[in-house]
């Protein structure tokens, strides 16, 4: 067998995985807003939470800072003008969430599904990790590790 054979099943295989790559959304205001699943079957519109800050928390049950997070994290969540989402890093869905975010406490909205993907976003490689969005909707800073209510009040500037 030459060479040629394997080139062309090589380039064959290029081809293919660029046709399948998931282009990022750009931010440009004229795009649709993402919409994104809420684990009790609601949507969210991404673009509601504009003029707010929006603080999408990656986190796991076995994840320890994760647990030690979730009331400081809750009370941000009950300030005016800010309002964060949970995602389950182990994908977990449907009923089972909703359980595993009662028996932890989380009274923020968890989204049923990660969206890293329709919002441009690299999935972290680390828990507990925060991605925080300003108001006007652009990505302000991710963060690793458990956050503090003071901490993230005072990256947002705000008391």
């Amino acid at each position: 067998m030459g060479k040629y054979p394997v080139l062309c099943v090589l380039l064959s295989a290029m081809v293919l995985l660029a046709a399948c790559s998931d282009p990022s959304p750009s931010s440009d205001a004229g795009d649709a807003s993402p919409t994104l699943a809420v684990a009790g079957g609601e949507s969210l519109d991404w673009s509601s939470l504009r003029g707010d800050w929006v603080l999408v928390n990656y986190w796991a049950e076995w994840c320890k800072p994760c647990l030690e997070e979730i009331p400081e994290l809750n009370a941000v969540d009950a300030r005016e003008g800010v309002t964060v989402l949970a995602v389950n890093f182990d994908g977990v869905t449907g009923a089972e969430l909703l359980e595993l975010g009662q028996r932890m406490g989380i009274d923020f909205t968890m989204l049923a599904d990660n969206p890293a993907p329709v919002l441009g976003w690299d999935m972290p490689q680390g828990l507990p990790a925060t991605f925080l969005v300003a108001p006007d909707g652009e990505l302000s800073d991710t963060l690793l590790g458990a956050q503090t209510e003071a901490g993230l009040m005072s990256l947002m500037k705000r008391d």
